[in-house]
């Protein structure tokens, strides 16, 4: 589980922008905080190439929720005729906490 801030997302509950600027907050952080890695078949991530859905959110009474579907490539080497790297398309749902005192976030990724 990893930790983030994203006090933006936090100002932005109960907004019509909240969604937005929970993606653009998770896509500033970079592709190298998110749990990808648990997602992936074993090769690298292209932190270029990284979409966020926003699925659904809810709150607790210390918390906010939200489920985002990420689709990113990855990077698998050595796997073709030539041995040339190949970039293959992938797919996971992460459970973003967001601590309604700190704005600190949780992500974690959602298996089957």
């Amino acid at each position: 589980m990893l930790v983030a801030s994203l006090g933006n997302s936090l100002r932005a509950w109960n907004t019509d922008a909240f969604a937005g600027i929970l993606k653009a907050d998770i896509l500033g952080l970079g592709a190298g905080v998110l749990p990808l890695h648990e997602a992936a078949a074993g090769g690298c991530i292209d932190e270029a190439d990284v979409e966020i859905t926003v699925l659904g959110s809810s709150e607790s009474a210390t918390s906010i929720h939200a489920n985002i579907g990420i689709f990113f490539s990855e990077v698998i080497a050595g796997c073709s005729c030539g041995d040339e790297p190949v970039a293959s398309n992938a797919y996971c749902e992460l459970r973003v906490s967001i601590d309604k005192g700190s704005g600190q976030a949780r992500f974690e990724v959602m298996h089957d």
